[in-house]
Order: structure tokens, then C-alpha cells, then sequence
């Protein structure tokens, strides 16, 4: 049965190329932080490693672990799965560690759902602006235009997701959207208060969605 001794889960989730699986790298090199392996159909990006980064597998493979329902999450993202087992999830709750994911708005949405006995925070991570967002996108061994684009138009429809999520913090400098994210994390942990501004997020929001 889950206590106040056990870990609890951190969720970040962004539109493509915003930075959340750089955040959340950054994140889990505080005391007492794991990442969760997602499993994936993609192929390995450049510099990825396997059962590191991820659980590279086939459809096979995939629609297998979803049928004996070994899932917390997943989801369909641009042609390909990725998902959450549950196992190793629970038993690094349950060991007192705290667990981040870097998932997309459909996994939050799931495991949100489950209910699970163990505190949840949820952060939403947005570019400073849909120019720079398209810059990082075009570098990051993106040189096909039309991914690029097909990202750019996701974008438009991910960013409406951001009303479900606790937090929204904007990845202006990653260093300063690193230590926003981790006093909201402490705050929230320790009851202490928190430096979050919604009015200044909303008129972001509504700056990149007009």
C-alpha cells in the first residue's frame, strides 16, 4: 500500500523540440531520481542507446506487451508507439524513488486516469516562440522539411493540451527553465511556496497559438 515514504511521479511533456527529454536528463541528476524507459517502435536516433534511452522494439513486440496490458501508458506519436510498463514503475515508487517521464499528452492523460496511490506534478514545457521552435527543429537532424513541417503542424494542435497540465514552464534558456522546474518540484514536495505566474503563461500561450 503506497505511504508518505514513496517516491513520487514528475511528467513532462512538450510539443516536439521544446526540450523536455533535456530537461528531464537534467532533472534526474538530483538524489533520489530515475527516468523512465520508455519502449518504442522508432528506429535509434544518433548518439541513442538502447535499454538506455529507450527499449527499442518491433510492432510485434509492442502489441504483444499492450495485450497483456503491462502498460501504465502509451500512445501513438507521428507512426510510432511508445509506452510505459508498469512494473518497474511501481517498484521505484515503492522503493522511496522518485520517477520523471518524458511522454507525450496522451501518456499524461493515461496514467493521470489509473488513479495510482502516489503523488503526481505535471509540467507542460513550451518554446519562447514558434520561430525558435522551427530553428531547433530544422537542427536537430531534422534536414527533411517535410518532418519539420508535419512537427510544426503537431505543434498547433499539442499546445492546446497545456490546460491540463499543473505547470507551464517556457524553455528560454535551458538552464533557467532547469531551476524553475525543480523549485516547483521542491515546493510542491515540501509545501513551500511557489513562484508561478498563470497570467504571464496564458498571454504566452495565447502569443503562440494566434
Amino acid at each position: 500500500m503506497p505511504s508518505s515514504k514513496d517516491g513520487i511521479m514528475v511528467i513532462l511533456s512538450s510539443p516536439s523540440g521544446a526540450g523536455k527529454t533535456t530537461l528531464v536528463n537534467l532533472l534526474s541528476k538530483q538524489k533520489n531520481f530515475e527516468i523512465s524507459v520508455s519502449h518504442t517502435t522508432r528506429q535509434p536516433r544518433p548518439g541513442e542507446i538502447a535499454n538506455k534511452d529507450y527499449f527499442f522494439v518491433n510492432d510485434v513486440e509492442f502489441k504483444r506487451l499492450i495485450n497483456n496490458q503491462e502498460f501504465l501508458e502509451y500512445a501513438k506519436v507521428f507512426n510510432n508507439y511508445y509506452g510505459t510498463t508498469r512494473t518497474p514503475i511501481i517498484d521505484n515508487l515503492n522503493k522511496g524513488k522518485n520517477v520523471l517521464f518524458d511522454i507525450d499528452w496522451q501518456g499524461a492523460d493515461q496514467i493521470k486516469n489509473k488513479k495510482l496511490d502516489y503523488k503526481l506534478i505535471t509540467f507542460f514545457i513550451l518554446p519562447p516562440s514558434k520561430e525558435i521552435l522551427f530553428e531547433r527543429l530544422s537542427n536537430r537532424d531534422m534536414k527533411d522539411k517535410l518532418i519539420v513541417e508535419e512537427r510544426m503542424q503537431q505543434f498547433e494542435r499539442d499546445v492546446l493540451h497545456w490546460i491540463n497540465y499543473d505547470y507551464v514552464v517556457i524553455n528560454d534558456e535551458l538552464n533557467n527553465c532547469h531551476m524553475k522546474i525543480k523549485s516547483l518540484i521542491d515546493a510542491e514536495i515540501n509545501n513551500g511556496s511557489k513562484d508561478y505566474d498563470s497570467n504571464f503563461i496564458r498571454n504566452h500561450i495565447e502569443k503562440l497559438t494566434s
